[in-house]
């Protein structure tokens, strides 16, 4: 491609790089946003680039059965969680603001403005909004809301709820929430079916896509409570389900609303058949699957390679009642390593960095503990085509050079590669070369420690929440403390190890994150925005703080095309590989999914989701046939 046809041309990308703040910058040219989704009519949906694959009078969404039964049990270990959620016990029911550790799924008990199709990569259509329509200016969002909607209570939603729940949130909510809220200067109702949500013009131009997504409470019940509270009340709210029969850190039932006032329309037909959904809390991962295999809990994501290459063995398996099975991982990248917390000082020297993951054998530990299940990861996007490859290509360079001064050379050459090892162990010669960085680095030899300058040996802290991770890490910290840095590994409780994670109490830890199919600028910046680098809550848990890395993320935001967005993200993945923050780790194509067979479910799967607890369901005679009915 041309660099004159980038579309983000080369004049308004100099300006943004031409050493001015740039946060904000977006604000300067809002005609890019939402490229594609007119301006001053009502729309039934929106999407990143215009692009829609369902109609106005859509009757269901593709990949759901719309003919799906109601009813029965889904009893299952939780594989993705939100907010301050904890899969291992909870002690709130507030799950959108920072205090407590609150149940996975209950956000299915509150509705948003509009709702995600699972097979489109960017789409949001009506949900509490019918339509929405895009001031001239593209800085003010009008929502026309459902007459029909209701609270559980059966007292109206309004558009006084919705103004209410978006101040509110930026004020008191979880910082994944409220962090994205930045450039939102008011919700205002205009009249109880109409509510705006008006920004400052700063915003990334596909934040809205998210900001929809948000949940929608009850401004009256709200006004007699403190919304940031730990509390275990149940809260009023307006979705598919409500929380039913709870055992404190135990159990949580979601009861599914029988008389849930968009049973009928188009984005929820097929969807939440289950009549209950169950959850059940373990700290410990082998207690879990002793659960399943018991019958106990009925629906479960393997992520111990052993556990699945050794144990599924049992009678029930065995004997037909329970599917062992791959299911084709989503069409989202990847991020999955070890962030290493450069607030710290030992670890702000990027030779430092590069020295610990040059430690990790990832070829021996996927042949020993592995089972040889997963492929090594490269980028921080893996499994997407936002992924960089070998030398920078056109369109990355018209990002990329005119920050030469700014950015290690390595950014020019081949993209950034982790180790390869030949899987026996042997690492000496990775061994040699991160005993040279760490020598540059200014780590001296003493006997056979690490010291900096004042003698102060060299430690370092893996911080994990479970024993599985023990065994993966042994090997990591044998090569680590055969140079001379004292490793260890810290298991705490699931508590502990959420307020660590929040408050970046902590030297290297574990994340896996699986991100949005189209990034946005705002999704960025939770992860690698300077800015976030010390607000608790967000996820830049290496604490970056990068000056070419922000000017990326806002040119991530202003992409106009599909095509200007994979060159933002692949020359922001090639700047974030050169400085080390992230030590990328594993991943693999599929989920591995083991379930008793009571369940029936439209194939193929979503390119983009897969929320199995919303869209199975409970097949009767299948559950009978094994005993389950």
């Amino acid at each position: 491609m041309a660099l004159e046809g980038f579309k983000l041309n080369r004049r308004k990308f100099l300006a943004l790089t031409s050493g001015t703040a740039v946060a904000g910058a977006t604000g300067m040219w809002p005609e890019i946003s939402l490229a594609g989704n007119k301006t001053g009519i009502s729309l039934h949906g929106l999407s990143a680039f215009g692009d829609l694959k369902y109609s106005k009078r859509y009757s269901h969404f593709d990949y759901i059965n719309p003919n799906a039964p109601k009813g029965g049990t889904f009893n299952f270990s939780v594989s993705n969680w939100n907010f301050n959620q904890n899969t291992q016990t909870f002690n709130t029911l507030n799950s959108f603001v920072l205090k407590g550790e609150a149940p996975p799924r209950m956000e299915l008990c509150f509705d948003a403005l509009m709702t995600t199709a699972l097979d489109e990569p960017d789409s949001v259509y009506g949900l509490v909004a019918e339509t929405v329509t895009i001031s001239e200016d593209r800085n003010t969002y009008q929502f026309k809301l459902r007459n029909e909607a209701r609270f559980h209570d059966g007292s109206p939603l309004t558009a006084e709820d919705v103004a209410f729940s978006y101040e509110i949130l930026r004020e008191k909510g979880h910082p994944d929430l409220s962090l994205d809220l930045r450039d939102l200067t008011k919700a205002v109702a205009l009249d109880p079916s109409t509510v705006e949500l008006r920004f400052n013009g700063k915003q990334s131009d596909r934040t809205i896509l998210t900001l929809v997504s948000y949940p929608i409470f009850s401004k009256v019940y709200y006004s007699a409570r403190e919304f940031d509270k730990s509390t275990l009340d149940i809260p009023l709210s307006s979705g598919p389900y409500r929380v039913g029969k709870i055992n404190v850190g135990i159990s949580i039932v979601y009861e599914r609303v029988e008389d849930y006032w968009a049973m009928d329309l188009p984005f929820a037909i097929g969807h939440n058949n289950f009549d209950r959904l169950k959850i059940e809390f373990f700290r410990e991962r082998q207690a879990a699957f002793e659960a399943f295999k018991k019958g106990k809990i009925n629906w479960r994501e393997e992520f111990t390679s052993k556990v699945w290459a050794t144990e599924y063995n049992f009678p029930a398996l065995k004997e037909g009642k329970v599917i062992k099975r791959h299911f084709t991982d989503e069409l989202r990248p990847t991020l999955q390593g070890w962030a290493i917390n450069s607030r710290r000082d030992k670890f702000t020297d990027q030779k430092t960095r590069q020295a610990i993951g040059l430690c990790f054998d990832f070829e021996w530990t996927n042949e020993q503990l592995f089972y040889g299940a997963y492929t090594r990861s490269q980028s921080l996007f893996e499994t997407s085509n936002f992924r960089a490859d070998g030398l920078p290509s056109p369109g990355e360079l018209v990002l990329l050079n005119p920050m030469r001064s700014i950015l290690p050379r390595e950014v020019f050459g081949g993209s950034v590669l982790q180790p390869v090892t030949d899987g026996s162990g042997n690492v000496r010669s990775s061994l040699r070369k991160a005993a040279r960085l760490l020598k540059k680095a200014g780590w001296q030899r003493k006997g056979r420690q690490l010291v900096d300058e004042n003698g102060k040996p060299f430690t370092l802290e893996f911080l994990i929440r479970s024993p599985t991770f023990e065994r993966i890490l042994s090997g990591f910290v044998t090569n680590l403390k055969a140079i001379g840095i004292d490793a260890s590994i810290r298991l705490v409780d699931p508590a502990q190890y959420q307020a660590r994670l929040e408050e970046f109490d902590f030297d290297v830890t574990g994340i896996a994150f699986s991100l949005q199919a189209t990034p946005t600028g705002e999704g960025m910046k939770q992860f690698f925005f300077s800015e976030y680098a010390n607000q608790n809550g967000s996820k830049n848990y290496p604490g970056i703080n990068l000056e070419s890395v922000d000017k990326l993320i806002d040119v991530v935001g202003m992409a106009q095309s599909r095509e200007d967005l994979v060159y933002a993200m692949r020359a922001l993945d090639r700047v974030l590989r050169t400085y080390y923050h992230w030590i990328p780790n594993w991943y693999s194509a599929n989920h591995r999914i083991a379930y008793w067979d009571m369940f029936g479910f439209k194939e193929p799967k979503p390119d983009y989701g897969f929320p199995v607890e919303q869209i199975w369901w409970f097949d009767e005679k299948k559950a009978k046939a094994i005993g389950k009915a």
